[in-house]
């Protein structure tokens, strides 16, 4: 796949402050912060696949990523474990992930595959899903797929609805097999590198699963 994912993103900002906001906030060495990040990823890649696969919902995402102020959360890293950010957190954990049940189940699942206990997880998650925006935001703004996006979301507002994106996005992100982005080109490409949260190719893990199929 090529470009470049969620966590390559977060892992870079600002030199890796928002590894070391995490840090500080949890009290885990940098290298374990960013293995929690990585573990939560693939639930907020999996909220906002299921998401732009409803009616209107890349239309909504879209609108979402231009209206908020989401990119500074990787250009100001320091304000990640603001008051306020946490609030924001919570509010897009909520339409992503639908409920505290599904959060909990999330933290616990990261937590088996890390070994860091699941209430440090739970109070990331909303930490992780600011800078899972923020670097959704700042792709979006670049012309490329603000281009690809725009006429995606023309299609669907002319009739076409959901089919071509949810396929797509199907082919990449489905079937536990690492996925090679398809041939329709730059939205497939640039939102499947996003997607794969931790940039191993596959962005089907079975905590993405879990959110995909929670009722």
């Amino acid at each position: 796949m090529s470009g470049i994912n969620m966590f390559d993103m977060i892992s870079q900002a600002a030199g890796g402050s928002a590894v070391k906001q995490v840090s500080e906030k949890t009290g885990l060495p940098p290298e374990m912060a960013q293995m929690a990040i990585k573990a939560l990823l693939p639930a907020i890649a999996g909220g906002v696949q299921r998401n732009v696969q409803q009616p209107g919902g890349l239309e909504a995402l879209l609108g979402a990523l231009q209206k908020g102020d989401h990119a500074r959360y990787l250009d100001n890293p320091e304000t990640l474990t603001q008051p306020e950010t946490i609030q924001d957190g919570n509010a897009i954990l909520g339409h992503l992930l639908g409920s505290k049940d599904t959060s909990r189940a999330v933290a616990a699942q990261a937590s088996q595959k890390t070994g860091i206990p699941p209430e440090v997880l739970k109070m990331l998650l909303p930490i992780v899903a600011s800078m899972a925006m923020a670097s959704l935001s700042k792709q979006s703004k670049k012309p490329d797929l603000a281009s690809v996006l725009a006429g995606a979301v023309a299609g669907q507002m002319g009739g076409k609805g959901n089919s071509g994106l949810g396929g797509m996005l199907g082919g990449l992100l489905g079937g536990g097999q690492k996925q090679q982005a398809p041939a329709q080109g730059g939205l497939g490409g640039m939102l499947g590198s996003l997607l794969d949260a931790d940039g191993d190719g596959n962005a089907m893990d079975d905590i993405f699963q879990m959110v995909m199929n929670r009722k």
